[in-house]
């Protein structure tokens, strides 16, 4: 097998370091996590809905729909646990197409791994600052929740 190396991807901590999570994103991960645990442990008689559209690749509607999300949660926050899916990443059977926010945050530029680590990383963090949602992603690579780990409250495993 034939690999371009293009340059070396930073390390977790390393990428955690220059974006770090505030006090206020910390906290409420945190919080959003106990209370999972809390309705999956049977502590709470709460339903979770983890609702959201298939992909995620532009930041500005993701908050867009996510704070229409917080009034709903609101009215309901007794019965339901909503948590937004915000899915960075696209399965793909054959490896063609476009990949998602992580292999690709901007459509008309080649793949960046790198760049999509960031992107992905600093809208997980808007939207948990911005909304007070905990966050939900899908991991197609199990390396890659390390970038997220302190973030994320939800992970799916992906196809």
């Amino acid at each position: 097998m034939n690999m371009d190396f293009y340059r070396k991807l930073a390390i977790p901590l390393e990428v955690k370091e220059m974006f770090p999570i505030t006090r206020k994103i910390s906290e409420t991960r945190e919080q959003k996590v106990l209370e999972l645990k809390q309705i999956l442990d049977g502590r709470s008689d709460r339903m979770i809905f983890v609702i959201g559209p298939c992909s995620a690749d532009n930041e500005d509607s993701v908050l867009d729909y996510i704070s229409r999300l917080v009034p709903v949660q609101e009215k309901v926050k007794d019965k339901i646990m909503i948590v937004p899916r915000i899915y960075t990443n696209k399965p793909r059977t054959t490896g063609d197409g476009y990949k998602g926010l992580l292999h690709q945050p901007d459509p008309n530029e080649k793949p960046d791994l790198f760049k999509g680590l960031i992107t992905v990383r600093e809208m997980h963090m808007r939207v948990v600052n911005e909304t007070g949602f905990g966050c939900a992603d899908e991991m197609l690579y199990p390396e890659n929740h390390k970038y997220l780990d302190d973030i994320l409250v939800y992970v799916a495993v992906g196809a």
